[in-house]
């Protein structure tokens, strides 16, 4: 990203008390980090590049399972 222009964008505080937690939880070093990886995945076809068990992990950091 070095060299290029870098936008901000307001985030609820409540919703980003949860992409926090929810991004400890996956192993992310920062919220920031989760919501980049978040938004490429959402930029490109559903589960194109990803395996199940990625599939399986990124629930698992969302919440949705166990």
């Amino acid at each position: 990203m070095f060299g290029k222009r870098q936008h901000k964008i307001a985030i609820d505080h409540e919703l980003y008390e949860r992409l926090e937690k929810a991004a400890q939880v996956a192993g992310y070093s920062s919220v920031e980090e989760f919501v980049v990886h978040l938004l490429e995945g959402a930029a490109s076809p559903a589960g194109a590049d990803e395996s199940e068990e990625q599939v399986r992990q990124r629930l698992k950091g969302l919440g949705y399972l166990e």
